[in-house]
């Protein structure tokens, strides 16, 4: 017998997912069916889904269960399973707004990249596009040794190797378009620098201060905002700008364009990193858990 699960829709910087909200961890959700709901011409469409869970009812979560009551269950749009998403983190805390499990303020969320500490400012008045800004606590950042490359077709440059959780490869290019499509993952040299694959930034200057960039994600190809990326952009650009916050004992703060809009980010000298930006939920409804068995099968 079918029944109706609940879903949302919501983007951070036009970065966007599927929202499925399943607080004792019921409902099976394996790649297959991740993907199907992703896909944006037979399921219901987005970057990746945000799965909704009590942390204490997912065992992947319960020893941070003290310190977040919410897990971020977060899958690409592949279904394959990832560590982080910094625009999903925003968009998972103001899910939870909209649900009443939390208010204007401080929060914390468990995802597999460590609990996240957030902020949600308060709002300009009435509806979505009037609600504050989301502040994510993004942790440090990796910056592991050695020298990597990236490529498209027959180009190549050098790249800052990032771990933001989540594994980067930042290049600074003349021109975005350099980047190619991005459906196709760029390559990485060496190979064994990326043993779970990456993602990729390309990223131009705009500014003091003020870059913009591209990236493909790892599992879902091109997308219009990622937050991890624009972390890693900041921390690479910081370093090359020679404002390592760690030895100047100052906060930096760069601006990152994505294609989606814009975030702020922040790296304070402990190497503490905060994004800004906002997140809007957009639509509600339900689908049939039949269509899901379907693709199970």
């Amino acid at each position: 017998m079918s029944t109706r699960i609940a879903f949302l829709k919501g983007h951070g910087t036009e970065n966007d997912f599927v929202i499925v909200p399943d607080p004792e961890n019921a409902v099976d959700l394996p790649p297959a069916a991740v993907a199907a709901l992703c896909d944006r011409r037979a399921g219901l469409g987005g970057d990746g889904l945000l799965h909704v869970v009590r942390s204490a009812a997912h065992p992947e979560a319960r020893d941070m269960a003290a310190e977040a009551e919410w897990f971020m269950d977060y899958r690409n749009g592949d279904g394959s399973v990832a560590e982080m998403c910094g625009n999903g983190v925003r968009v998972f805390a103001r899910y939870l707004q909209r649900a009443g499990h939390a208010t204007e303020g401080d929060l914390a969320v468990a995802t597999r990249g460590g609990v996240k500490r957030v902020h949600i400012a308060k709002g300009a008045g009435d509806g979505a596009s009037a609600a504050g800004d989301i502040t994510v606590g993004m942790g440090r950042a990796l910056l592991p040794e050695g020298d990597v490359e990236v490529g498209v077709g027959e180009h190549s440059w050098p790249a800052r190797n990032v771990n933001m959780g989540n594994p980067h490869a930042v290049a600074f290019v003349a021109d975005l378009d350099h980047a190619g499509d991005l459906y196709t993952p760029p390559s990485h040299a060496p190979a064994g620098a990326y043993p779970d694959g990456v993602n990729v930034e390309f990223v131009v200057d705009r500014g003091p201060g003020h870059v913009a960039m591209r990236v493909h994600e790892r599992g879902s190809g091109e997308t219009r905002s990622c937050g991890t990326g624009a972390c890693a952009v900041a921390v690479a650009a910081i370093r090359r700008d020679g404002a390592d916050p760690a030895v100047t004992g100052a906060p930096a703060t760069y601006t990152v364009d994505v294609p989606g809009g814009t975030l702020v980010i922040t790296e304070r000298p402990d190497g503490e990193i905060e994004m800004t930006g906002p997140a809007v939920i957009v639509a509600e409804g339900e689908f049939d858990s039949a269509w899901l068995e379907g693709v199970r099968a």
